[in-house]
């Protein structure tokens, strides 16, 4: 329980933190009804459409869910959960058709957001990432990113060959 007034207001900011997050995964990941079904997807699902880049840019929108988790001090076991739970919505995202099925059930931005909810209500006792771990972290992101992108690259240019436009 907070004892001062520094305390209430850090509380304060974590909520308001959280409370954002909260809001951005639905964005991302349950904003929008599919017609005549029960379905949801959000801008995440739309964007991982796109032909070259769709997955890579979904996972940088993911990835600013993980950094604000790893701002909120949480321990290097969950961060590295959350960051699974991004690279898997990545990279199996980026497979053609069904990469897109499981982007839309995995929803990795409301999974992250929950284990980051959890924590906050009752926190365990373990170490908190430190600078050189979080340095680790986006350059993985980042890494990953690019690699997505060239292998759209790569599977444009097949299909242009296969078709030879």
């Amino acid at each position: 329980m907070p004892d001062t007034p520094r305390d209430y207001a850090l509380v304060d900011a974590k909520l308001a933190k959280l409370q954002h997050l909260r809001q951005l995964s639905r964005l991302w990941d349950n904003s929008l009804s599919l017609p005549g079904t029960r379905l949801r997807v959000g801008l995440e699902s739309l964007i991982g459409l796109l032909p070259i880049g769709g997955d890579a840019i979904g996972l940088l929108l993911s990835s600013y869910i993980l950094l604000q988790a790893f701002s909120l001090g949480l321990p290097r076991s969950l961060l590295i959960q959350m960051l699974f739970n991004i690279l898997l919505d990545g990279v199996v995202g980026s497979v053609p058709v069904l990469g897109d099925l499981f982007d839309t059930a995995w929803k990795a931005n409301t999974r992250n957001v929950s284990l980051l909810e959890a924590h906050l209500q009752s926190p365990t006792v373990s170490p908190s990432a430190n600078r050189w771990f979080g340095l680790v972290l986006v350059s993985s992101l980042l890494l990953i990113g690019i690699c997505l992108m060239g292998l759209g690259f790569v599977l444009l240019s097949k299909v242009l060959q296969h078709f030879k436009l």
